[in-house]
């Protein structure tokens, strides 16, 4: 079991306009990991920011999640086979920052570090 950062992108006008949010979701870039696994952090009590272009645009604790990290891992076992390489994303703090072309996002957790990626608008 270890922890990453993650940013769980979309794309809104497809998720605004499919009846299935896979399109959305699923692009080839979207969804960055790292940059590294961290095995001894406290999962309940961890500080992650989400910065655009250096700007804060979210900053909160794992303690202010709806449900801990240990209750999503229950639930989702009890609905699917969890394996190594698995990933349950816990959502986001606050309203999620809209992304333009040529902005640059890092998701920081304590402990983990800093995910860094540029936004580029597909043609």
């Amino acid at each position: 079991l270890g922890y990453t950062c993650g940013n769980d992108i979309s794309a809104r006008h497809w998720q605004r306009d499919d009846l299935q949010w896979w399109r959305a979701k699923g692009s080839d870039t979207f969804t960055p990991l790292g940059p590294a696994i961290a095995t001894d952090i406290d999962p309940g009590n961890a500080m992650l920011c989400t910065r655009v272009n250096g700007e804060e645009r979210q900053s909160s604790s794992t303690d202010q999640l709806i449900h801990s990290v240990a209750e999503m891992i229950a639930f989702a076992s009890q609905v699917i086979a969890l394996a190594p390489g698995d990933l349950l994303f816990t959502g986001t703090p606050g309203e999620p920052p809209k992304l333009e072309d040529g902005d640059t996002v890092e998701v920081e957790i304590d402990g983990i570090g800093v995910l860094s990626n540029p936004v580029r608008r597909e043609s």
